[in-house]
């Protein structure tokens, strides 16, 4: 039986919480009111998506759900790094063969995925392609042969848009399962016949710096962290981890700790009512002393002020 979910967010984390697959984070670093949609399908055994959102943003994903995720950009745009390397129009992902990933955009990013449960695109490739798959255990990228990466592409928005205007097909069980099979099989094409790109020893080095980083922050969500406690806890010293965020996260470690911070003080001060808490209160919550800067830092990321934010429950 076939799904489909076609929705638009406002929040960050509502967006990040509906993508399938895997778990993941969103932090927005560009300023502006954010937007995103999500489009999803989900057929036997192929899920596919497409992911629009319109501010630059860090996104991390972590714990695939057993399946192998493949991801290529929709349209050209910004650019879009993969764990430190940009990723072309012209190549495909897999994302879902090692443990954690993290994308950054830049601007307004349209990335599209499909997965698959593990094993099973292996088992298709010697029927559709006539040989075994090329091994992507520590690959970053693949880049298809030209035509086969476009019939891929025309084919997963054709998909999307039945999703999106006529739904109905979808319910049809005989035309899922042909739209699946033809999905599968251009997306065995696109990998049965690329160049694979490995990540550098140097690039690995510093994934495994940033797995740290991450896995860091995560055991210590809602509460602020700081410089001198990350590189003790994940083991690094302080410029290896600032060489080692500029590189996958555009920007210092400091940097990206404040906005993490202004984010969770945002999601506190939106669940909150004025009437039982104050601006000053959430923000000594997530670390902030010194007020007129938090509102100001506030203003300049989100375009309101906190008081705004937190009066805007009761509208």
């Amino acid at each position: 039986m076939s799904s489909r979910t076609v929705r638009t967010f406002t929040d960050p984390d509502q967006y990040a919480a509906s993508i399938r697959g895997t778990e993941a984070r969103l932090t927005v670093t560009g300023r502006g009111k954010f937007f995103a949609s999500l489009a999803r399908i989900e057929l036997r055994d192929l899920w596919m998506q497409r992911l629009s959102d319109n501010l630059p943003r860090i996104t991390q994903f972590s714990n695939f759900t057993n399946r192998a995720v493949f991801a290529f950009r929709t349209r050209p745009g910004p650019t879009v790094l993969l764990n430190g390397a940009e990723l072309p129009s012209s190549a495909i992902a897999p994302v879902g063969a090692a443990d954690s990933a993290v994308t950054r955009s830049r601007g307004d990013c349209s990335v599209s995925t499909m997965s698959l449960p593990v094993g099973t695109i292996a088992s298709f490739a010697p029927a559709i392609a006539g040989r075994d798959l090329p091994s992507l255990h520590g690959a970053l990228a693949l880049t298809p042969q030209s035509l086969a990466l476009t019939r891929l592409k025309h084919l997963h928005a054709a998909a999307i848009a039945l999703a999106e205007d006529a739904p109905v097909v979808l319910i049809n069980p005989e035309a899922a399962r042909g739209l699946e099979q033809a999905l599968i099989e251009a997306l065995v094409d696109s990998l049965g016949g690329g160049e694979v790109h490995e990540e550098t020893a140097a690039l690995r080095h510093h994934s495994a710096i940033m797995r740290r980083f991450h896995r860091t922050i995560e055991q210590h969500l809602g509460q602020p962290l700081y410089i001198p406690e990350l590189c003790v806890e994940i083991g690094a010293s302080a410029r290896t981890l600032r060489v080692c965020c500029q590189e996958q996260l555009g920007m210092s470690p400091k940097r990206y700790l404040l906005v993490r911070r202004m984010h969770m003080a945002r999601q506190a001060l939106r669940e909150s009512s004025p009437r039982e808490t104050t601006v000053t209160e959430i923000a000594t919550r997530f670390g902030f002393w010194q007020f007129g800067r938090f509102a100001g830092e506030y203003k300049t990321l989100f375009e309101e002020t906190p008081s705004a934010t937190l009066a805007r429950v009761v509208e």
